[in-house]
């Protein structure tokens, strides 16, 4: 890795902090059955199903009895353990766990921030079972960038087939996907939100934890899945549910960070 790329990850991951850390300390727990992504969850989950996830923050989807999770937020995991849940310091370059020993791996709203993105997924499918099930999320197309992306740590955002390509190289296919995420569509909004996230942070955190974050919650609305992955310029951010083969996919990380 050269030193440009290093310091990148590394400013990254600052980032990452920054704006999650604080975010964390003051935030609740919100309980999994409560987003929209619950019923897929649901109908996905079996009595014996070994499941993974991978920086929830407080946000998580999986079920906190007999989930395993991982956070890079000593904050985050903390709180999720006076929950009664399993969860330990981590990043979704080094999980702590043996190959193929999960049946549903759940990252959602990760890997944009992971400068080395072939690494991350090379890491969820080491860990997920041959014929298991692999959920994460993502935001969409370059030309919707904006300053909000840079600020929370993003790295990226996908076009669909670049997409596709990463997820097919490590033998993924994509059953299914929907249209996902809790963003604001007024691009005004955003802007306001992003000055007093900049010129009065605690303020900005107040109202987010006990008001929009709460309301957003609320007002989710269920998710409509279609057949392989969304490729529409409208869309903003895409929930995937992938299937691993039946059969170990001998995929290696040789593909460049995207």
């Amino acid at each position: 890795m050269s030193v440009s790329v290093t310091g990148r990850a590394c400013e990254l991951e600052r980032i990452n902090r920054d704006f999650y850390e604080p975010l964390w300390d003051e935030a609740q727990l919100i309980a999994p059955q409560r987003f929209n992504t619950w019923p897929l969850i649901e109908s996905l989950l079996r009595a014996e199903s070994r499941c993974l996830e991978v920086a929830p923050g407080l946000r998580p989807r999986l079920p906190l009895a007999g989930t395993r999770f991982v956070d890079m937020s000593e904050r985050a995991v903390a709180r999720l353990r006076d929950a009664g849940a399993q969860a330990e310091v981590g990043t979704i370059l080094d999980l702590p766990f043996q190959s193929q020993g999960f049946d549903l791996v759940c990252a959602m709203d990760v890997i944009e921030h992971v400068e080395d993105d072939v690494g991350a997924l090379g890491e969820l499918t080491r860990v997920l079972a041959p014929g298991g099930t692999l959920l994460i999320s993502v935001p969409l197309h370059e030309s919707q960038w904006t300053a909000f992306d840079d600020f929370v740590g993003h790295c990226r955002r996908y076009e669909p087939e670049m997409l596709t390509a990463l997820l097919a190289h490590f033998g993924l296919a994509v059953e299914r996907s929907a249209v996902y995420g809790m963003a604001p569509r007024s691009s005004r909004l955003l802007d306001v939100g992003l000055w007093y996230l900049v010129n009065q942070r605690e303020r900005a955190m107040w109202w987010y934890n006990r008001v929009f974050m709460p309301l957003a919650v609320r007002f989710q609305r269920p998710l409509t899945f279609v057949d392989g992955l969304i490729d529409d310029e409208q869309v903003d951010e895409v929930l995937v549910i992938c299937r691993a083969p039946q059969f170990v996919h001998q995929a290696t990380n040789s593909l460049k960070p995207m």
